[in-house]
């Protein structure tokens, strides 16, 4: 089995991290910087930084936010929110990061995920997909942060994103986003089953057995968690060590940053 993924997120409004419940009732958790350089030091494998206000106004405070994180953490970071061109994606990689993350624009023109996909290659192009499990018991994509629902099947867009050229799927869940009760399991499985690169999961993450969960049931090859991390619930190495006691495998090492700290 290869080595699996915790990720952090950093949902970014304004310059400053946030977290709500199901996409809504935001609270201030920090500096995006300050925080990606701690969790950096605590060992965290990767970082998602997402500007779920984007705009062409915010544009230069976002470019300022992804060469400090640059310059001062060592391990990948994805970049999302208000790209929505090849142009957009590659001002966010000349800024230095390694990957960056489309959701609404991928959804409007799919288009774009080819276009990136042929000029960055597929390992940078990261879909993430927003899916509420209706009453019907269908998984429906929603876009614009959540607030517009598509009529898409979340499993048939999962699958066509990735013959598109998407090299990784981050799969958020509506419904557990934030309750800190696990993770969609049945969503998740479903479109791990469904497609050939990896699938991040995201939603719901409330302690490391959640984790554990999504990747044992639900078949992911990440998990993504803010809440747990941001507010100290769980030291992301505790979360590493109960992981891997599960028979998962975890990158163990971290350095000692305390020089750009």
């Amino acid at each position: 089995m290869l080595t699996k993924r915790i990720i952090g997120c950093f949902d970014v409004d304004a310059g400053r991290v946030v977290k709500g419940i199901s996409f809504v009732e935001l609270r201030d958790a920090g500096d995006p910087v300050e925080l990606a350089t701690l969790y950096d030091h605590e060992g965290i494998d990767e970082l998602v930084f997402l500007d779920i206000t984007a705009s062409h106004e915010d544009r230069n405070t976002v470019v300022d936010m992804v060469r400090r994180t640059a310059d001062r953490v060592f391990i990948p970071f994805t970049v999302g929110g208000g790209l929505r061109s090849d142009d957009d994606m590659r001002l966010m990689l000349e800024s230095g990061a390694d990957k960056i993350t489309i959701n609404t624009a991928a959804v409007e023109r799919p288009e774009l995920i080819s276009e990136g996909a042929h000029r960055f290659g597929s390992q940078c192009i990261v879909v993430a997909i927003d899916a509420r499990t209706e009453s019907d018991g269908s998984m429906q994509v929603y876009t614009h942060g959540g607030r517009r629902p598509t009529g898409i099947d979340a499993i048939a867009w999962a699958t066509e994103v990735v013959e598109r050229g998407a090299g990784e799927i981050m799969l958020t869940s509506m419904n557990t986003d934030g309750h800190q009760d696990g993770y969609d399991i049945p969503l998740t499985r479903a479109v791990s089953d469904a497609v050939s690169v990896p699938v991040i999961a995201s939603g719901g993450a409330g302690n490391a057995q959640h984790m554990i969960d999504a990747i044992t049931e639900g078949r992911a090859d990440a998990v993504l968690a803010a809440s747990i991390f941001h507010f100290g619930t769980h030291p992301i190495m505790d979360v590493k060590r109960q992981m891997q006691a599960a028979g998962i495998p975890m990158r163990m090492e971290h350095a000692d940053y305390d020089d750009v700290l």
